[in-house]
């Protein structure tokens, strides 16, 4: 389906009943929002392994402006205050109240936004194999640590992106996101939308310039941090300041895992996470 957020169409979909029969009651369960990775990807990374939370919870996918399916608007809107907007509006319009919203990498910077801007919206956050801040040298050291060539080619696209550099990046650094291999078929299937990123990536970019390490910190509501041991692109050491810049957070780290932390640990990803919602979940329900 689609809905207009902020004067711009968003494609949105939805996984899991809201309200379920259990005998005579119609029992309510919490809404869980993911945001995308990216920018320039789409929610379809989450398919189908996340819909093994609607036993817990209902999940709303969104393609975040420029992103995707999505409409592309303005392009000086594709900034991270505007996302976070627009997870707020998509909120507002669906009725949605004490969201759990998950981001991972790109959509876990998104969800920061979202909470620092509206600090007293969320239910709980779950921010997997994301940042509070980029540390570009800290991401060049781990890609050569794996391969001497991926650290050139990292610094290369992360220090001037251009469609050239971006080419070679997905060639070289990409597969180290995933322990286990990156699933053809994830790649098949994304739209990919190059321009999002050329405006968001590198150090005189917004992606150079966020940071919320400070504001984190009236974000109370409970957060789950997760990062991958052997995570190149968002290092365990960026999940833990995250995890000590929010004053209601715990994190965990999965090992033999890179970025892509469900896709190569799924046992454990889902263990840890599985244990989270259940907890937070009476916290997330509207009594409306």
């Amino acid at each position: 389906m689609y809905l207009v957020l902020n004067g711009t169409r968003h494609f949105i979909d939805i996984d899991g009943a809201g309200l379920v029969a259990q005998g005579p009651a119609m029992v309510p369960r919490p809404t869980m929002i993911l945001i995308h990775g990216g920018p320039g990807a789409d929610h379809s990374i989450y398919k189908p392994q996340m819909s093994g939370l609607t036993d817990l919870c209902q999940l709303v996918y969104i393609d975040l402006r420029g992103n995707g399916r999505s409409d592309d608007g303005d392009p000086a809107d594709w900034t991270l205050a505007q996302w976070g907007d627009d997870i707020r509006a998509l909120c507002d319009t669906l009725g949605i109240v004490r969201p759990i919203v998950y981001g991972a990498s790109f959509g876990g910077v998104v969800a920061q936004a979202y909470a620092t801007r509206h600090p007293d919206h969320p239910g709980a956050l779950l921010l997997g194999s994301t940042t509070a801040r980029t540390d570009f040298e800290a991401i060049y050291a781990a890609f050569a640590a794996l391969d001497p060539k991926a650290g050139e080619v990292a610094r290369a696209y992360w220090s001037a992106p251009t469609p050239e550099s971006r080419q070679a990046y997905f060639e070289t650094c990409l597969p180290l996101y995933a322990t286990r291999g990156l699933d053809p078929d994830i790649m098949a299937r994304m739209i990919v939308k190059n321009p999002v990123a050329m405006h968001y990536n590198g150090p005189d970019n917004e992606q150079g310039r966020f940071d919320f390490r400070a504001a984190l910190a009236q974000v109370s509501c409970p957060a789950l941090v997760l990062s991958g041991e052997c995570d190149p692109i968002m290092p365990p050491e960026f999940g833990r300041a995250l995890a000590q810049a929010l004053p209601n957070s715990r994190y965990a780290e999965i090992a033999g895992a890179a970025h892509m932390i469900d896709r190569d640990r799924p046992r454990a990803f889902f263990d840890v996470v599985l244990d989270f919602v259940s907890e937070v979940a009476p916290l997330c329900i509207s009594n409306d």
